[in-house]
């Protein structure tokens, strides 16, 4: 089964070239301190709002900070931010469709019910009602808001799986066995809807990175000086007339990042499709 789906990985463009940029990113992102070309928090007034140059590659902000080295350094945020923000989600969604789809009755009723919930909150004004109660919103605390928004679609996707699963015969066998629900639920149900949570948590991955952007560039995600792309843009967005690169580049570092992880989640459903087999 490992020889088909490396097969159909390496012959699969979109999982190749996706794969080939996020390992990239990550790459750069725990070689950022070593391969930023200045301190992302140096300031230099008389350097400000220098267009690209030998000198800096990517230009100068509003307070003579090099862009490019901004930039490398908002890529760990942003990554750690949606990896973290994906694990949680993935964690709570899974969990909870794994139950609703096993239990059925009132527990279904009652989890879909807060999915149904959650689901009527626009999700970014749901995200803002959570950060606008405290002073200085952190790292963290982006996280978790994006990460309590993100299960509800996991769960329902997990608990339609766990439904076509019910009654086949490997369940009949492990219910006929006596076996505890636990066991059931984590040993024999969860490993058949591992490839598409998989799947939904690449795409979730490049979701949680916009929406932290998006917060970011309100000035309600991660605070100044701590670059982050979504800062970047806030501030590029009153030079947009005569610093172009302060938008630019980070919209672009935006853009490939996401991009590259709605690759590889599109390659991944086209390798892990069972009806490929």
């Amino acid at each position: 089964m490992f020889s088909l789906y490396w097969k159909r990985f390496r012959v699969n463009p979109l999982t190749v070239t996706g794969t080939l940029i996020v390992l990239l990113l990550v790459l750069l992102a725990f070689l950022t301190k070593k391969i930023a070309p200045y301190d992302p928090f140096q300031q230099n007034i008389l350097a400000r709002l220098k267009p690209p140059t030998a000198a800096h590659w990517f230009g100068t902000d509003e307070l003579g900070r090099d862009v490019l080295s901004r930039i490398l350094f908002g890529l760990p945020v942003s990554l750690e931010i949606g990896v973290l923000a994906t694990v949680v989600s993935i964690s709570i969604g899974t969990t909870l469709g794994l139950i609703a789809g096993y239990w059925r009755g009132w527990v279904d009723s009652l989890i879909m019910r807060v999915v149904d919930v959650m689901f009527c909150f626009p999700t970014l004004f749901f995200i803002l009602m959570i950060l606008g109660v405290v002073e200085k919103p952190s790292i963290f605390l982006v996280m978790l808001a994006i990460a309590i928004t993100a299960w509800p679609g996991l769960t329902r996707l997990v608990r339609g799986e766990v439904l076509s699963m019910r009654e086949r015969d490997f369940m009949l066998v492990a219910k006929g066995l006596g076996l505890s629900t636990p066991r059931i639920l984590f040993v024999h149900l969860l490993p058949n809807v591992v490839s598409p949570v998989l799947v939904a948590a690449t795409f979730s991955v490049g979701g949680a990175i916009l929406l932290e952007s998006a917060l970011s560039f309100l000035g309600l995600g991660v605070q100044p000086p701590q670059p982050s792309w979504g800062n970047i843009l806030t501030a590029g967005k009153d030079y947009i007339h005569i610093a172009w690169w302060l938008s630019l580049f980070p919209g672009l570092a935006i853009l490939v990042t996401v991009l590259a992880l709605n690759m590889l989640g599109e390659g991944l459903r086209d390798v892990l499709d069972p009806r490929l087999t």
